[in-house]
């Protein structure tokens, strides 16, 4: 099984999907660092280099390829992967697709602390940041809310939310 996780930056893909993938015993791959590993490059910087659209086409590809492995995995995708061509149609298709749901101000309070990481919003100062992720996440939302299971993830130790997550899955 390959469990995808889905969800705008800072709603805790990476956190949850490491401990997912310790408890579960599956493998794991976060489809950002997978694509710096494979082009030598940080995520930022191939949006600098290259630009957005050819960032996203490396996604998207990365992203077949992954899901056409049948092992147990837990993929932790972008914040923007699901939003692109038809990519949570594929996610979904191929993977059990979890949405970790988070509000605004938790978003914000949390991506503030690592923007120099996040090409994104790096130049937003942080007063802005609630209106710009209430944007994209109005935008997103639509892609996010087809995943198969939704969570909500504010105020919830990772551990918890974790757990949730593998008794939707199998129970």
């Amino acid at each position: 099984m390959i469990i995808s996780l889905v969800g705008y930056m800072g709603s805790g893909k990476s956190h949850i999907s490491k401990i997912l993938s310790d408890k579960l015993n599956f493998k794991l791959i976060d489809l950002d660092k997978e694509i710096s590993r494979r082009n030598k490059l940080t995520v930022p910087e191939i949006f600098e280099k290259k630009g957005e659209i050819y960032f996203r086409k490396l996604e998207r590809e990365t992203l077949e390829e992954i899901l056409a492995t049948e092992e147990n995995l837990i993929l932790s995708l972008g914040g923007g992967t699901p939003a692109y061509y038809n990519n949570m149609e594929i996610i979904n298709n191929n993977s059990k697709s979890v949405f970790l749901r988070t509000s605004i101000p938790t978003l914000a309070e949390r991506i503030s602390k690592q923007k120099e990481k996040r090409p994104l919003i790096a130049n937003i100062p942080d007063e802005d940041l609630p209106e710009f992720i209430a944007k994209h996440l109005f935008e997103r939302n639509a892609f996010y809310s087809k995943a198969q299971f939704t969570v909500a993830t504010d105020a919830r130790e990772p551990e918890v939310i974790a757990n949730e997550i593998i008794e939707k899955l199998y129970y």
